[in-house]
This record gives structure tokens, C-alpha cells and sequence, in this order.
């Protein structure tokens, strides 16, 4: 049995993301092939398809045009970003509450780090299915789970359990369980690689494992090196945690139409604040320079920024001193493709040597107090739970 000390990894895929979302939200779609996409007329690609439409042989990154003509009956819709970003953050924070070391890889996967968690969250496989679990019940999405000593093998164990799947490769069997599968499948190995090893008879990743070091170092130089080892299972690189210390926390949107409407605008300039302050809460982290971006319907884009005289991660603040770079900059009128909100110049979280007046002062960790009940009742519940009467309805253009 391997030492407690030896490390295992976690990585989390989630199950046809977007398709899923969308699934989740329209019940009556339940079952049916969903592709999520942009239109075949504007030579839109598939962002995301639901297991249903796969059995088509629909894929991501297929011309919508192409899927829809492999699978005429699915329902096609329109991506919602944001929509998805805010199911994202809502898998990742349940996460974080396992272990500070995860790393986010995509908006529908990260790996975590679980090594020495035994004695609180129990075994390896134990902690990753009550993850599975309380995302399934909490969020409503399946994500699929391998867990493994490496980056690498967890990665390939979790795509291969797909979808809802909760694989263990345990120390020592790497190789073992990495051979038999198609070479298409190992970390490194795209399609022209791919095609080069088949052209010489490798089929499988142990088919590569068993050639010597030094024929495939001669085949593919120290790509094929790298390549060879990962076919052994071994991979050393460490998680790297993205929620460290960012330079620049920030949020935008690009609209599916280019929009002029000052009333959605401004809303919309809301939100992205929230956001950011959500974000810096999050993070131990406040700022202490407001930034915007507007990008315009022909891609001109432009920014703007201020220093505030105290670092903030309050919501109100960074939209009220946001609306003002925003009146300064936008040419009313002018439709907007891009808008985003950002928060630079960060410090730790904390009030020591305020210069502010103690009624001042006291309203802050009064707000941020507030604030904080109301990220912790969204990481629980979803952001829509708790919001601004503001932003219920907003215009779309």
C-alpha cells in the first residue's frame, strides 16, 4: 500500500458541459440530441454537444453546418457564456472547499491535488465521489472523475470513464492501465503525431511504451522523449493553483449583437462589477485601480482606469468609480460589441491604518460583511439566487 505521503490527483471533467446547462434549464430537452453552437449561416462551430447528438458523430469544433447534417433532428442553441461562467464558479468553489491547491484548466475542468487529505475528506476515491455527489445534487451537472498519481494519468482516467465516471489508476499501475488504450488518447499525441506513430505500427500507448528510449528520440526528437515517458505514465508537473495572487482580477462580456441601449449598458456594467467583487473577496485580495474596456462593433477597443485613494473589493465602489470611467469614454450611441470591468494594483484583504473617518470606516465592514453573506448564499444556492432588482430584467438591446 503506497505511504501517505504519496501524491494523488484529481481531475474533474464536466459532462458535455454547455449542452448540460442548457439541458438543466429546458427539462423538456431532456434526452434529446443538443448541439450548442453558433448558426451555420455565419459558419458557426459546435461549442459543445450533448451525449445524444455524440452518437452521431457530433463533436466540438465541427462546422455546425456539418453536425446539423450528421444529426438534422438536434436542437440547436445560441452559447450563453456568462451563463456557463457562473456554473463554473460554482463547481470550482465547491472545490476549493477540499483543497486550496486547484488548478482550472478550462471553464469544465481542473485538477486538484489531494495529497495528504485522508484524514479529513478520507480516501482518494472516497473524497472524489462525494465530489461527484454533491455537485450532482447541489448544481444539478455530472462531471466525470480519474484519480491517479499523476496529472497525466488522472486526466486520461477521467476522459475515459466519461460520462458520470469515477476512475482510480492506483500507484504502480500506471502503465498497466495507460497500454491497451488507443494511441489517439495519450496527452501530447495529436492528429499528425498520431498518424506518424500509426504509419509505423503503433496503435496502442503500450505500443510505444515498449519501443526503446532512443528510437522514438530519434523518430521525434525531445518531444519524443516526453511522448515516450508519458506512455510509461510518468509525469511529474505539479498542480499549480490558479487562485494565488493575480496581478488583475477581471470580468467581460461579448454580446451576441452589438448593442447601444444606455439602460442595458449600465446594468450589464453592474454585473461585470459584482463580479470582480466577488472575485477579490474570493481571493483574500482588494484593488486599488478601477479599470474598463469597450470594444466597438468594428473591434476598435479602448481602456480606461483610476486610482482610488483606499484599495476596495466592495461591489458599489468599483461600479460607481467603473460608471464614471464609462460616461467619460463612451461615445453615446456608438454600439458596443465588448464590455469588461477589472480591478489592478492588489494587496491582501484588510483595514489596518484606514485614513478613512470611523463613520466611513464602519459603513465599509458593514457593506463587506453584507457582501460576504451574499457570496457565500450564491456559492451555495447559484448567483441568480440573491440579485439587484436592477438586473432582473435587462434589456437586450
Amino acid at each position: 500500500m503506497p505511504a501517505m505521503s504519496a501524491r494523488w490527483i484529481i481531475h474533474l471533467d464536466i459532462d458535455a458541459f454547455f449542452a448540460s446547462v442548457e439541458e438543466l434549464l429546458r427539462p423538456e430537452l431532456a434526452g434529446q440530441p443538443i448541439i450548442v453552437g453558433g448558426p451555420p449561416e455565419h459558419r458557426g462551430v459546435v461549442a459543445s454537444a450533448s451525449y445524444a447528438a455524440r452518437r452521431f458523430g457530433v463533436r466540438s469544433a465541427m462546422p455546425t453546418a456539418q453536425a446539423l447534417r450528421l444529426c438534422p433532428q438536434a436542437v440547436l442553441l445560441p452559447p450563453r457564456h456568462g451563463l456557463y461562467q457562473e456554473y463554473s464558479e460554482r463547481v470550482m468553489s465547491i472545490l476549493h472547499e477540499y483543497t486550496p491547491l486547484v488548478e482550472q484548466v478550462s471553464i469544465d475542468e481542473a485538477f486538484m491535488d489531494v495529497t495528504g487529505c485522508e484524514r479529513r475528506w478520507g480516501e482518494p476515491l472516497a473524497l472524489a465521489a462525494g465530489i461527484q455527489r454533491r455537485i450532482e445534487e447541489e448544481i444539478g451537472l455530472s462531471v466525470s472523475l480519474g484519480i491517479a498519481g499523476n496529472k497525466l494519468v488522472a486526466k486520461i482516467a477521467s476522459d475515459y470513464g466519461k460520462p458520470h465516471g469515477l476512475v482510480l489508476v492506483p500507484h504502480g499501475e500506471e502503465a498497466a492501465f495507460l497500454a491497451p488504450l488507443d494511441i489517439e488518447r495519450l496527452w501530447g499525441a495529436g492528429r499528425v503525431t498520431s498518424r506518424k506513430l500509426r504509419a509505423a505500427g503503433i496503435r496502442t500507448i503500450g505500443d510505444l511504451a515498449r519501443l526503446p528510449r532512443a528510437q522514438v528520440e530519434g523518430w521525434l526528437g525531445n518531444f519524443g522523449v516526453e511522448l515516450w515517458l508519458h506512455a510509461q505514465g510518468i509525469d511529474h508537473r505539479p498542480v499549480v493553483p490558479d487562485a494565488g495572487d493575480p496581478r488583475t482580477v477581471s470580468h467581460e462580456e461579448t454580446f451576441p449583437q452589438d448593442i447601444a441601449d444606455p439602460i442595458f449598458l449600465d446594468a450589464e456594467l453592474l454585473r461585470l462589477s459584482e463580479k470582480v467583487g466577488a472575485r477579490l473577496r474570493r481571493y483574500g485580495l482588494q484593488g486599488r485601480t478601477v479599470f474598463i474596456k469597450i470594444r466597438y462593433g468594428d473591434f476598435h477597443t479602448i481602456t480606461r482606469q483610476a486610482t482610488l485613494e483606499e484599495p476596495t473589493d466592495i461591489d458599489g465602489e468599483i461600479y460607481r468609480h467603473a460608471r464614471r470611467l464609462w460616461e467619460q469614454a463612451w461615445e453615446r450611441g456608438r454600439p458596443v460589441r465588448l464590455l469588461g470591468v477589472g480591478m489592478q494594483q492588489l494587496r491582501t484583504a484588510g483595514w489596518q491604518l484606514s485614513l478613512l473617518p470611523a463613520e466611513e470606516e464602519t459603513l465599509r465592514r458593514r457593506q463587506r460583511a453584507l457582501y460576504q453573506a451574499v457570496d457565500s448564499i450564491r456559492q451555495r444556492f447559484g448567483e441568480k439566487a440573491l440579485r439587484r432588482a436592477r438586473l432582473l430584467r435587462r434589456p437586450r438591446g
